[in-house]
Parts: C-alpha cells; sequence; structure tokens
C-alpha cells in the first residue's frame, strides 16, 4: 500500500486541476451542454492528465540531484528513494502510449498537440528550465497549451482577447511560481541557489516583482476588454421577463462584464498568497488551500456558466 500512496505521490494527481482548461473552448463558445463534443474533451481531459502526469515523473527524474539539495523537494518519491527509478520510467512510458493511444481517438490534431506539449516539457526537463525567461516562457506555454487542446479536440475557438488573457495569465503564474520557489529557498541558509535551480541564481525579487506587474495588469486589461467585446452564444434562455424595456440594448448584451469583480479579486488574493504567504510555487496548491481564492474561482464559474447560457445576449 505504501509504494501505491508514493506512486500517486509521484503523478500529483492535484496537478490535473490545471488541466480543466482543456474546457475553456466548449464553456465559451456556448457549446458545453453539447454532449457528443463534451465527450470529446472529456477524454482529451483524460490524456492531458496521463501525459501531465508523464510528464512530472520525467521532470523528477531528472532533478533527482538537485531535489536532494532543494530544502522542500527532497521529499519527494524519486528524490527520497520512495518509489523506484525503473518502476517510475516504466510507469511514465505505460502514461506516454496510452495518451498517445486515447489521443487519436479525439482527433489528429489534438494528438499532435498532445505531442508539442510532451517535447517541450521533456526539453524543459532537460536543458530550458536552467535557462532564465525561457523557463518562464516554458511553464506559461504549458497552460496555453491546454487550451489550445481544447480547440483541437472540439472544433471550437476562442476570441483573441481570451487567448491574450490566457497567456498574460499563464506568464504571471509562472512568474508567481518562480518569485516563490525563490523567495522560500533564499530564506534557507548555507543553501546554494544555483546548484537547486541555475535559473533561480539569474533572477532576483525586484526583477520578478516587475514581471508579475505587468502581467497581472495585462492580465485585468484583456479580460476586461474580453467581457465588453465579446457576444455570449449559449442557449440564450433570455431574462427579458425581469428587465424592463426601457433599459438600452447594451445592457444585455455586457452582463459577461460583471464577471471582472471576481477576476479583480482572484488576481489581488494570488498576488497576495506570492508575498505574504509565499505559496506561488504550486498553484494548484494555492487554489485547493486558500478558501477564499477557491471560493472566488467557483463563484466566477457560475457566473461565466449562468450568462453565457441563461442570459440572452
Amino acid at each position: 500500500m505504501r509504494i501505491l500512496y508514493n506512486i500517486l505521490r509521484l503523478i500529483r494527481p492535484r496537478q490535473w486541476i490545471k488541466n480543466l482548461a482543456i474546457f475553456a473552448a466548449i464553456t465559451f463558445s456556448g457549446e458545453l451542454f453539447n454532449i457528443p463534443v463534451l465527450t470529446n474533451v472529456a477524454l482529451g481531459f483524460l490524456v492531458l492528465c496521463a501525459v501531465s502526469s508523464a510528464t512530472y515523473i520525467v521532470n523528477d527524474f531528472f532533478d533527482i540531484k538537485s531535489d536532494r539539495l532543494h530544502p522542500f523537494k527532497k521529499g519527494r518519491p524519486l528524490a527520497h528513494k520512495d518509489v523506484p527509478v525503473s518502476l517510475a520510467l516504466l510507469l511514465a512510458g505505460l502514461l506516454i502510449f496510452a495518451s498517445f493511444y486515447l489521443a487519436l481517438k479525439v482527433t489528429t490534431a489534438f494528438l499532435i498537440v498532445i505531442i508539442i506539449y510532451l517535447i517541450i516539457q521533456i526539453f524543459y526537463s532537460v536543458l530550458l528550465k536552467s535557462i532564465a525567461v525561457l523557463d518562464i516562457l516554458v511553464i506559461a506555454s504549458g497552460y496555453i497549451l491546454r487550451v489550445y487542446a481544447g480547440e483541437f479536440a472540439s472544433g471550437f475557438h476562442i476570441s483573441v482577447w481570451l487567448l491574450l488573457t490566457v497567456i498574460s495569465l499563464s506568464l504571471f503564474l509562472a512568474v508567481g511560481k518562480r518569485r516563490s520557489e525563490l523567495t522560500l529557498v533564499s530564506q534557507v541558509k548555507d543553501v546554494n541557489i544555483a546548484n537547486i535551480r541555475k535559473s533561480l541564481s539569474h533572477y532576483s525579487e525586484r526583477l520578478l516583482d516587475v514581471y508579475a506587474t505587468v502581467f497581472a495588469t495585462a492580465t485585468f486589461v484583456f479580460y476586461s476588454l474580453f467581457t465588453f467585446l465579446e457576444n455570449p452564444k449559449g442557449f440564450q434562455l433570455g431574462l427579458n421577463i425581469l428587465i424592463p424595456d426601457f433599459l438600452p440594448t447594451f445592457f444585455y448584451r455586457k452582463w459577461l462584464m460583471i464577471t471582472i469583480i471576481p477576476v479583480i479579486y482572484g488576481l489581488m488574493r494570488y498576488i497576495q498568497d506570492i508575498y505574504e504567504k509565499h505559496e506561488g510555487e504550486s498553484p494548484e496548491k494555492v487554489l485547493l488551500s486558500d478558501k477564499p481564492l477557491l471560493a472566488t474561482v467557483i463563484f466566477w464559474v457560475i457566473l461565466v456558466i449562468g450568462i453565457i447560457y441563461f442570459v440572452n445576449p
């Protein structure tokens, strides 16, 4: 039983929450309740879970030595020798094979995205994680490819403003990850940052603060433009009976702007977690452990679905 628990730790199921980004395309295109499309995207979600877990194993394999020097990552299954390396690599291979097999059942284009994702992550584990700036871009690309995977799995596309929002938010999360990691490692005495992660030694907290400010601002601006310019489509179950006829027409079409409020709070709350709690190193951990932030995300999802599918644009 102990080995099964450690294998579960190795594949990091908690991080599968990031793969929910695959549902963005069908949600904002008004096709969330289109069962055939939803089924295809759900299968794509499982593929992403499998291939991402495989990349976590590969990453831990290449990081064994540095993780053993890391004050917090030294307890990971491979670094702590809780799981044999041979078993871990076999599991990674099986997950990759399964993900390719299932991805082909989704669409050929989706399979290509999965292959690109895998190649980028392997290059990251082997080389790119040691190169400052490039490491942040690669981390962000993982989030962006998840959204694109949803497009290719469903055949529906997101608007350019929402895509820019995803890019900005991805970069913000990646910078927050590096910022928290740098702060945590810097607080430990007699630790050589370059030995743990070479790219961290090329960052200063001030530089990462500037990056975080830029991308947080860009996320807010692009999302605001998206909600103002987007004309959501869904069931079009109108609420005209609740809205007086004398209100201007544009009022009916700008309901999505209400969702800016939880987005602003969510960004501020996440920044607070990065700077006060130093928890941005693991975005999914922040989301699941910060109850107000989690409630905000759930509230935002409910608002988005309610507006797109039940309010007449």
